[in-house]
Protein backbone atom coordinates (compact mmCIF):
# COMPACT_ATOMS: atom_id res chain seq x y z
CA UNK A 1 0.00 0.00 0.00
CA UNK A 2 1.10 3.33 -0.84
CA UNK A 3 0.66 6.50 1.28
CA UNK A 4 -0.07 9.43 -0.39
CA UNK A 5 3.09 12.16 0.09
CA UNK A 6 0.82 14.89 1.51
CA UNK A 7 0.32 11.91 4.08
CA UNK A 8 3.35 11.01 4.92
CA UNK A 9 4.45 13.50 8.16
CA UNK A 10 8.00 13.18 8.81
CA UNK A 11 9.04 11.13 12.37
CA UNK A 12 10.09 12.68 15.35
CA UNK A 13 14.34 11.63 14.47
CA UNK A 14 13.93 13.54 11.02
CA UNK A 15 12.47 16.45 12.62
CA UNK A 16 15.30 16.68 15.63
CA UNK A 17 17.79 16.24 12.36
CA UNK A 18 16.22 19.45 10.36
CA UNK A 19 15.76 21.31 13.40
CA UNK A 20 19.45 21.07 14.54
CA UNK A 21 20.44 22.15 11.01
CA UNK A 22 18.64 25.19 10.85
CA UNK A 23 19.04 26.40 14.40
CA UNK A 24 22.85 25.06 14.21
CA UNK A 25 24.33 28.71 15.04
CA UNK A 26 22.16 29.84 17.78
CA UNK A 27 22.82 25.87 19.19
CA UNK A 28 26.42 26.74 18.91
CA UNK A 29 26.51 30.36 20.08
CA UNK A 30 24.63 29.15 23.48
CA UNK A 31 27.02 25.70 23.78
CA UNK A 32 30.50 27.86 23.46
CA UNK A 33 29.68 29.61 27.02
CA UNK A 34 29.20 26.39 28.50
CA UNK A 35 32.04 25.10 30.70
CA UNK A 36 32.89 21.93 28.73
CA UNK A 37 33.48 24.15 25.75
CA UNK A 38 35.20 27.66 27.29
CA UNK A 39 37.20 25.88 29.97
CA UNK A 40 39.11 23.67 26.91
CA UNK A 41 38.88 27.07 24.28
CA UNK A 42 39.59 29.55 26.58
CA UNK A 43 41.67 32.08 23.96
CA UNK A 44 39.17 32.09 21.06
CA UNK A 45 35.24 32.14 21.06
CA UNK A 46 35.19 31.54 17.20
CA UNK A 47 37.18 27.91 18.18
CA UNK A 48 34.13 27.43 20.64
CA UNK A 49 31.64 27.96 18.43
CA UNK A 50 33.27 25.94 15.56
CA UNK A 51 33.61 22.73 17.79
CA UNK A 52 29.86 23.04 18.87
CA UNK A 53 29.23 23.41 15.40
CA UNK A 54 30.76 19.79 14.38
CA UNK A 55 29.15 18.52 17.43
CA UNK A 56 25.56 19.79 16.52
CA UNK A 57 26.13 17.88 12.41
CA UNK A 58 26.97 15.25 14.18
CA UNK A 59 23.77 14.64 15.97
CA UNK A 60 21.84 15.76 13.31
CA UNK A 61 23.28 12.81 11.27
CA UNK A 62 22.92 10.10 14.05
CA UNK A 63 18.69 11.82 14.49
CA UNK A 64 18.22 11.48 10.57
CA UNK A 65 19.66 7.52 10.63
CA UNK A 66 17.18 7.10 13.18
CA UNK A 67 19.54 5.30 15.78
CA UNK A 68 19.33 7.73 18.93
CA UNK A 69 20.56 5.56 21.10
CA UNK A 70 23.71 4.20 19.14
CA UNK A 71 26.75 5.11 20.87
CA UNK A 72 28.81 3.52 17.93
CA UNK A 73 26.15 5.24 14.83
CA UNK A 74 28.78 6.38 12.25
CA UNK A 75 27.77 10.07 12.92
CA UNK A 76 29.47 9.61 16.10
CA UNK A 77 32.99 9.17 14.31
CA UNK A 78 34.10 12.64 13.03
CA UNK A 79 33.83 14.25 17.04
CA UNK A 80 34.77 11.52 18.70
CA UNK A 81 38.98 12.47 18.50
CA UNK A 82 37.76 16.19 19.03
CA UNK A 83 35.78 15.03 22.11
CA UNK A 84 38.84 13.16 23.13
CA UNK A 85 41.25 15.86 23.09
CA UNK A 86 38.66 18.20 24.94
CA UNK A 87 38.24 15.29 27.93
CA UNK A 88 41.97 14.74 28.20
CA UNK A 89 42.42 18.48 28.37
CA UNK A 90 39.59 18.35 31.14
CA UNK A 91 40.95 15.36 32.58
CA UNK A 92 44.77 17.37 33.28
CA UNK A 93 42.88 19.77 34.91
CA UNK A 94 41.84 17.90 37.55
CA UNK A 95 37.86 16.71 36.35
CA UNK A 96 36.47 13.25 37.03
CA UNK A 97 34.48 11.77 33.87
CA UNK A 98 31.74 11.86 36.09
CA UNK A 99 32.43 16.31 36.18
CA UNK A 100 32.78 15.80 32.55
CA UNK A 101 29.46 13.85 31.90
CA UNK A 102 27.43 16.56 34.15
CA UNK A 103 29.15 19.37 31.74
CA UNK A 104 27.58 17.59 28.68
CA UNK A 105 24.13 17.13 30.56
CA UNK A 106 23.72 20.82 31.05
CA UNK A 107 24.19 21.17 27.45
CA UNK A 108 20.79 19.73 27.37
CA UNK A 109 18.77 22.30 28.55
CA UNK A 110 19.54 25.32 26.07
CA UNK A 111 18.51 23.07 22.92
CA UNK A 112 15.48 21.56 24.49
CA UNK A 113 14.41 24.97 25.13
CA UNK A 114 14.76 25.92 21.26
CA UNK A 115 13.00 23.06 20.19
CA UNK A 116 9.97 23.73 22.20
CA UNK A 117 9.86 27.14 20.48
CA UNK A 118 9.27 25.57 17.62
CA UNK A 119 5.71 24.11 17.85
CA UNK A 120 2.67 26.15 18.34
CA UNK A 121 1.86 24.12 21.40
CA UNK A 122 4.72 22.82 23.09
CA UNK A 123 2.37 20.03 25.02
CA UNK A 124 1.35 18.32 21.62
CA UNK A 125 1.95 14.58 20.53
CA UNK A 126 4.27 15.63 18.00
CA UNK A 127 6.19 18.22 20.20
CA UNK A 128 6.67 16.05 22.96
CA UNK A 129 7.85 13.17 20.95
CA UNK A 130 10.48 15.41 19.17
CA UNK A 131 11.63 16.26 22.60
CA UNK A 132 11.74 12.99 23.61
CA UNK A 133 13.74 12.43 20.42
CA UNK A 134 16.00 14.63 21.51
CA UNK A 135 16.76 13.89 25.42
CA UNK A 136 17.50 10.63 23.79
CA UNK A 137 20.01 11.33 21.54
CA UNK A 138 21.56 14.18 24.01
CA UNK A 139 21.40 11.56 26.42
CA UNK A 140 23.63 9.11 23.90
CA UNK A 141 26.22 11.75 23.54
CA UNK A 142 26.50 11.98 26.91
CA UNK A 143 27.58 8.18 27.07
CA UNK A 144 30.18 9.12 24.32
CA UNK A 145 31.71 11.55 25.67
CA UNK A 146 32.05 9.19 28.92
CA UNK A 147 33.88 6.51 27.07
CA UNK A 148 35.93 9.23 25.49
CA UNK A 149 36.70 10.39 29.13
CA UNK A 150 37.53 6.68 30.33
CA UNK A 151 39.48 5.56 28.20
CA UNK A 152 41.59 9.19 28.25
CA UNK A 153 41.57 8.86 31.54
CA UNK A 154 42.80 5.63 31.04
CA UNK A 155 45.76 5.94 28.83
CA UNK A 156 46.39 9.37 31.41
CA UNK A 157 46.75 6.37 34.06
CA UNK A 158 48.99 4.32 32.27
CA UNK A 159 51.14 6.92 30.83
CA UNK A 160 51.69 7.78 34.87
CA UNK A 161 52.11 4.60 35.82
CA UNK A 162 54.84 4.22 33.13
CA UNK A 163 56.77 7.03 34.40
CA UNK A 164 56.21 6.32 38.40
CA UNK A 165 58.01 3.09 37.16
CA UNK A 166 60.88 4.63 35.57
CA UNK A 167 61.18 6.94 38.62
CA UNK A 168 60.94 4.18 41.02
CA UNK A 169 63.45 2.06 39.35
CA UNK A 170 66.29 4.16 38.23
CA UNK A 171 69.78 3.18 36.93
CA UNK A 172 72.73 4.70 37.90
CA UNK A 173 76.02 4.52 36.50
CA UNK A 174 78.35 4.62 39.71
CA UNK A 175 81.48 4.54 37.60
CA UNK A 176 83.40 4.02 34.82
CA UNK A 177 81.80 -0.08 33.95
CA UNK A 178 79.51 -0.10 36.76
CA UNK A 179 75.74 0.46 37.20
CA UNK A 180 73.69 -0.16 39.70
CA UNK A 181 69.93 -0.09 40.32
CA UNK A 182 68.57 0.64 44.20
CA UNK A 183 65.00 -1.16 44.43
CA UNK A 184 62.53 0.55 46.74
CA UNK A 185 59.49 -0.85 47.71
CA UNK A 186 57.09 -3.82 46.38
CA UNK A 187 58.42 -5.55 43.28
CA UNK A 188 55.78 -7.16 41.39
CA UNK A 189 55.98 -8.43 37.85
CA UNK A 190 55.27 -5.58 35.74
CA UNK A 191 57.87 -3.86 38.24
CA UNK A 192 60.10 -6.33 37.73
CA UNK A 193 60.41 -6.41 34.20
CA UNK A 194 60.64 -2.53 33.63
CA UNK A 195 63.86 -3.34 35.88
CA UNK A 196 64.99 -5.86 33.79
CA UNK A 197 64.49 -3.93 30.55
CA UNK A 198 66.16 -0.62 31.77
CA UNK A 199 69.55 -2.31 33.30
CA UNK A 200 69.93 -4.86 30.42
CA UNK A 201 69.60 -1.14 28.06
CA UNK A 202 72.12 0.56 30.79
CA UNK A 203 74.35 -2.65 30.13
CA UNK A 204 74.74 -1.79 26.36
CA UNK A 205 74.77 2.23 26.48
CA UNK A 206 77.04 2.02 29.23
CA UNK A 207 79.41 -0.91 28.22
CA UNK A 208 78.81 -1.93 31.59
CA UNK A 209 80.55 -5.07 32.88
CA UNK A 210 79.56 -4.99 36.75
CA UNK A 211 75.87 -4.66 37.21
CA UNK A 212 74.61 -4.00 41.16
CA UNK A 213 70.92 -4.77 42.15
CA UNK A 214 70.71 -3.10 45.26
CA UNK A 215 67.48 -4.72 47.65
CA UNK A 216 68.39 -2.64 50.46
CA UNK A 217 64.80 -1.12 49.89
CA UNK A 218 63.19 -4.25 49.52
CA UNK A 219 60.22 -4.88 52.86
CA UNK A 220 60.07 -8.60 51.99
CA UNK A 221 61.38 -11.08 49.88
CA UNK A 222 59.60 -14.25 48.71
CA UNK A 223 59.40 -16.88 45.97
CA UNK A 224 58.31 -14.63 43.40
CA UNK A 225 60.62 -11.84 44.38
CA UNK A 226 63.41 -14.34 44.29
CA UNK A 227 62.36 -15.99 40.67
CA UNK A 228 62.56 -11.81 39.46
CA UNK A 229 65.50 -11.31 40.78
CA UNK A 230 67.11 -14.63 39.32
CA UNK A 231 66.08 -13.86 35.93
CA UNK A 232 67.20 -10.23 35.95
CA UNK A 233 70.59 -12.09 36.61
CA UNK A 234 70.76 -14.40 34.21
CA UNK A 235 69.68 -12.38 31.98
CA UNK A 236 72.68 -9.61 32.89
CA UNK A 237 74.69 -12.62 32.69
CA UNK A 238 73.60 -13.76 28.85
CA UNK A 239 74.49 -9.54 28.24
CA UNK A 240 78.33 -10.85 29.26
CA UNK A 241 78.25 -8.15 32.56
CA UNK A 242 78.34 -9.73 35.88
CA UNK A 243 75.84 -9.04 38.65
CA UNK A 244 76.04 -8.76 42.13
CA UNK A 245 73.22 -8.68 44.28
CA UNK A 246 73.58 -6.14 47.65
CA UNK A 247 71.42 -4.83 50.39
CA UNK A 248 70.04 -8.59 52.23
CA UNK A 249 69.30 -7.91 55.49
CA UNK A 250 69.70 -10.56 58.36
CA UNK A 251 65.61 -10.67 57.85
CA UNK A 252 65.58 -11.22 54.24
CA UNK A 253 68.52 -14.05 54.50
CA UNK A 254 66.61 -15.89 57.09
CA UNK A 255 62.91 -15.92 54.86
CA UNK A 256 65.15 -16.93 51.78
CA UNK A 257 66.83 -19.94 54.04
CA UNK A 258 63.19 -20.62 54.98
CA UNK A 259 61.59 -20.68 51.73
CA UNK A 260 64.50 -22.91 50.44
CA UNK A 261 65.27 -20.99 47.82
CA UNK A 262 68.87 -20.96 46.26
CA UNK A 263 70.66 -18.17 45.60
CA UNK A 264 73.99 -19.89 45.72
CA UNK A 265 75.16 -19.33 42.19
CA UNK A 266 73.98 -15.17 42.37
CA UNK A 267 76.98 -12.93 43.90
CA UNK A 268 75.95 -11.43 46.81
CA UNK A 269 77.31 -8.28 48.93
CA UNK A 270 75.49 -6.72 52.39
CA UNK A 271 75.14 -3.30 51.27
CA UNK A 272 75.86 -1.16 48.37
CA UNK A 273 79.35 0.13 48.95
CA UNK A 274 80.31 -3.44 49.73
CA UNK A 275 79.24 -4.17 46.15
CA UNK A 276 80.46 -1.19 44.07
CA UNK A 277 84.35 -1.99 45.82
CA UNK A 278 84.00 -5.37 44.91
CA UNK A 279 83.01 -4.51 41.34
CA UNK A 280 85.73 -1.57 41.45
CA UNK A 281 88.42 -4.50 42.68
CA UNK A 282 88.00 -6.36 39.58
CA UNK A 283 88.83 -3.74 37.42
CA UNK A 284 91.86 -3.16 39.39
CA UNK A 285 90.73 -0.14 41.37
CA UNK A 286 91.96 0.04 45.33
CA UNK A 287 89.66 1.25 47.62
CA UNK A 288 91.26 2.31 50.63
CA UNK A 289 89.40 4.38 53.98
CA UNK A 290 90.46 8.46 54.21
CA UNK A 291 92.56 9.39 56.76
CA UNK A 292 89.31 11.58 57.96
CA UNK A 293 87.49 8.22 58.39
CA UNK A 294 89.94 6.56 59.92
CA UNK A 295 90.27 9.53 62.42
CA UNK A 296 86.81 9.81 63.34
CA UNK A 297 86.42 6.08 64.28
Amino acid sequence: MTVPEQDAAPSAPQVVSSFLEQRKEQIAQRWADAPLFRSVFTVSLDEAVEACKAVVDALSEVAVSGRLEDTRAPGYAPVRDQLGRMTQSRARTGSTPAQIADEVAALRAPVIELLRDEFPDPAAPQAQECVLALTLLLGTLRLVVLETALDANTELIERQRQQLLEVATPVIKLWEGTVAVPLIGTLDSARAQGVMESLLEAIVDQRARYAILDITGVPTVDSLVAQHLMKTVAAVRLMGAECIVSGIRPAIAQTIVQLGIDLGSVLTRASLSDALAYALGKQGIEVSRSDAAVSAR
